[in-house]
């Protein structure tokens, strides 16, 4: 069975469009920066086949409202109203920076029933800290640039200095077909960014999670969020981290559905 809802009101009154489609029990995707539902798409199909799945657009982007000011916890609202609508208790994918997301959630106590997190980007460990930054307020140097309307410049700003991406390739992406749906959402960079604050993985929210987690990385992606993976598997009472050997940092079905799916349909 296959249904879609418009949206689901989170506490502020701000309306998330979210689709929902497949049967078995409830996983939410939490996407991250530059993501709309579109993106989720493919993933949320392959594993319709075995959940009911909710893919939605996060705040400030794709069919979802934008209530100001913003703030972490209004982000948390809207995924427990998700869960809400789910029947109170979901399982969670997390996606890059919706990773940082979801595992917050799950410290805050969300009511999470198991957690993927797929390419944190958080820094831990030798290779995190040699990445580090500390200091440096991305969010804000962001939020000026939009606020200039330089929105062209908020995505590369993010792009080079919070991606780490090289300028040659930054070049070449300036004229992608794809470069206007980036501006689109260049405000919800400051979320991002809001969200992953100094960079660093909080012993804090590690230790407040007290359900099963598991951390993929990509075995061609960035090698620190390999470290973290394992970093979170020593850490918390329940955690596995899984590397898939030939994934990068991008939502291939084929990569994720299969592990998924067992992590997910684990009862225990």
């Amino acid at each position: 069975m296959t249904s879609i809802h418009p949206s689901a009101v989170s506490r502020d009154g701000t309306e998330i469009a979210f689709d929902c489609q497949g049967n078995g029990p409830p996983v939410i995707l939490v996407l991250g920066a530059f993501n709309a539902r579109a993106t989720g798409a493919p993933l949320a199909a392959a594993l319709a086949a075995s959940f009911t799945v909710t893919n939605y657009d996060r705040r400030g982007r794709g069919a979802s409202g934008d209530t100001p000011p913003y703030a972490v916890e209004r982000e948390l609202e809207d995924l427990g109203a998700l869960i809400d609508r789910a029947g109170g208790s979901a399982s969670v994918f997390g996606f890059s920076s919706g990773a940082a997301l979801a595992l917050l959630a799950a410290a805050r106590g969300l009511p999470i029933r198991r957690l993927a997190l797929f390419e944190l980007p958080l820094l831990a460990g030798p290779l995190g800290e040699q990445r580090a930054r500390p200091g440096v307020d991305h969010a804000s140097q962001l939020a000026a640039l939009v606020a200039a309307g330089r929105r062209g410049d908020a995505v590369e700003y993010f792009q080079r200095q919070v991606v780490g991406i090289p300028e040659a390739v930054v070049a070449q992406m300036r004229h992608a077909p794809f470069r206007p749906a980036l501006e689109a959402m260049a405000h919800t960079l400051v979320y991002e960014t809001t969200i992953i604050g100094d960079g660093r993985l909080a012993s804090a929210t590690v230790r407040d999670v007290r359900v099963p987690v598991l951390a993929i990385a990509g075995g061609a992606s960035f090698p620190f969020m390999r470290e973290t993976a394992e970093v979170l598997a020593r850490d918390l009472p329940d955690g596995r981290a899984l590397v898939l050997a030939e994934a990068t940092h991008d939502l291939v079905p084929a990569q994720l559905t299969p592990v998924l799916t067992e992590f997910f349909g684990q009862t225990r």
